[in-house]
């Protein structure tokens, strides 16, 4: 937790910046990922990016020709023109927050 920090004014509270400023946020979704769940089927691509963030469970991300794993509470921004997609990593349900991003 050596990234996290107490934010001035705040008392038992600790937070992690997970995005800065780098576009528009488009939407926001939460996705129940069960045993072998995921898609698109066929890794694909798109103008924008998405902030994926582990709530419980543990994710894969297929990225261009890297294989990220996402524990809980980690994150990866996904840049829209890479291929991708994102994929169940356990045989119990994962949790994730998905956030689309304009440019």
């Amino acid at each position: 937790m050596n990234e996290f920090m107490i934010p001035p004014d705040h008392v038992n509270f600790l937070a992690k910046k997970l995005f800065g400023n780098s576009g528009k946020i488009k939407d926001v979704s939460i996705a129940y990922l069960q045993k072998e769940g995921g898609g698109p089927t066929e890794p694909h691509t798109h103008s924008h990016d998405h902030l994926f963030i582990v709530t419980s469970g543990e994710a894969k991300i297929n990225y261009g020709k890297e294989i990220i794993i996402l524990k809980k509470d980690e994150s990866f921004l996904v840049k829209g023109t890479v291929s991708h997609s994102v994929w169940n990593n356990i045989d119990e349900e994962t949790v994730m927050v998905g956030i689309s991003v304009e440019k």
